[in-house]
């Protein structure tokens, strides 16, 4: 019984918060055209599949989502690791990554419009920005924490070149903590599309405007949901790639 109570309580937790939304609107307390309840938003799904907008827009988003996902990480995580290993490195970016870190990723709209145009490159340029960060400093931080005896260690051993000691004794110690940054920065890029797509390209963001603009909020609530529904999944999966990779920590 008690391995049946988290999951109980769960649904218990989600099937009160959507009779509280069902309820706000129906009794007038917010105006539905500003909340829509939850029972409208089946119908309004099915007029997004059955126009094709859905699947238009999903297909975008994802097409950004990941090519921006993976140059950002890839970029963030190969730039911490060099940082991270390199004392010197690390000094003389200290600066360069202290005036450029707290720049949000909205601030580089107005450059990714004059450099790209209105084109999928400007998404994907900001959803990398986004999470660029994120993965640089997680894989910084794993990079700096390894544990200096164990690259002793791989000096006596003879590992002493700068690639031979990343692949035998740093990368490996230092995989969890990637990981985790990678995991992080699989939300912020979600977060990063809408911001990427709100200027007129193609997707998500873009069709959330449109509906917004007519006070359609019943589809910016599905899109709302679908994106929280493709992160589960795309969470979910990830979750069991970072199992199957730490295996030998088990």
């Amino acid at each position: 019984m008690s391995s049946l109570r988290a999951p109980a309580l769960a649904l218990l937790g989600l099937v009160a918060f959507l009779l509280l939304w069902e309820a706000v609107p129906y009794f007038g307390l917010v105006n539905p055209a500003f909340l829509p309840p939850p029972s409208a938003l089946p119908k309004a799904f099915m007029r997004e599949v059955a126009s094709g907008a859905w699947l238009s827009a999903i297909l975008g988003s994802l097409w950004h989502y990941f090519v921006g996902l993976f140059v950002g990480a890839g970029l963030g995580v190969a730039a911490g690791i060099l940082v991270g290993m390199s004392g010197i490195a690390e000094e003389a970016t200290a600066w360069v990554v202290r005036v450029l870190r707290p720049i949000p990723g909205l601030a580089w709209v107005p450059f990714a419009i004059i450099w790209f145009g209105v084109t999928p490159g400007a998404a994907v340029f900001i959803i990398a920005i986004g999470v660029f960060w994120i993965a640089f400093f997680a894989a910084q931080g794993a990079i700096r924490g390894v544990d200096r005896d164990l690259v002793e260690v791989a000096d006596a051993f003879g590992f002493r070149s700068p690639w031979a000691r990343l692949s035998k004794i740093l990368l490996p110690a230092a995989m969890p903590g990637i990981l985790v940054g990678f995991r992080t920065a699989l939300g912020q890029a979600w977060m990063a599309v809408v911001a990427a797509e709100i200027f007129g390209v193609a997707g998500v963001g873009q069709r959330m405007m449109q509906a917004s603009s007519l006070l359609a909020t019943d589809i910016v609530v599905v899109y709302m949901l679908t994106m929280a529904a493709l992160y589960g999944l795309l969470d979910t999966g990830f979750v069991a790639f970072q199992k199957w990779v730490l295996r030998w920590k088990a």
